[in-house]
């Protein structure tokens, strides 16, 4: 089965929890440890994650490129500049389990950093995730009667 998720404006560590659940198979009741009876996940609008407070400033991103000085910080930011997947992509990473089955469930996890995708990925998704935080709307997005039909403080 293939899951549909939409990143946008959710956490990427809550929606990490979410999403490893399905890779891993274990809302399934056929689970086992050594099993891998995951589904695919097929996550659209990474670009516009939402890290909480001042994560965007604080939160560093270590890379190592496997030679002598190799090691490099990069802020969340930064990243998030660079690649617009690649926070959630390590994310959900971490949050799997640290055996040989992590590369293989990793490669069910497909990350769009808009919603335009591949026709050939859209017609094997059959279920879409609930997202984790409602959306807000934006006030541009109201119309002029909703406006002044909202009730003003005085």
């Amino acid at each position: 089965m293939w899951y549909l998720f939409d990143a946008k404006w959710q956490n990427p560590f809550h929606s990490a929890d979410k999403i490893k659940d399905i890779l891993t198979g274990t809302h399934k009741p056929i689970y086992h440890d050594l099993n891998d009876c995951g589904d695919h996940v097929v996550v659209i609008n990474s670009s516009e994650i939402a890290l909480p407070g001042v994560e965007w400033e604080k939160r560093v991103y270590f890379h190592h490129t496997g030679y002598a000085k190799g090691a490099s910080w990069t802020l969340a930011w930064q990243l998030h500049h660079k690649d617009p997947t690649m926070i959630l992509r390590k994310t959900v990473y971490s949050k799997l389990s640290k055996n040989l089955l992590r590369r293989g469930r990793m490669e069910k996890l497909h990350i769009f950093p808009d919603d335009k995708i591949p026709d050939s990925i859209l017609e094997n998704v059959s279920a879409q995730l609930r997202q984790m935080r409602p959306i807000p709307k934006r006030l541009d997005h109201y119309t002029r009667e909703e406006v002044e039909k909202f009730p003003k403080l005085c």
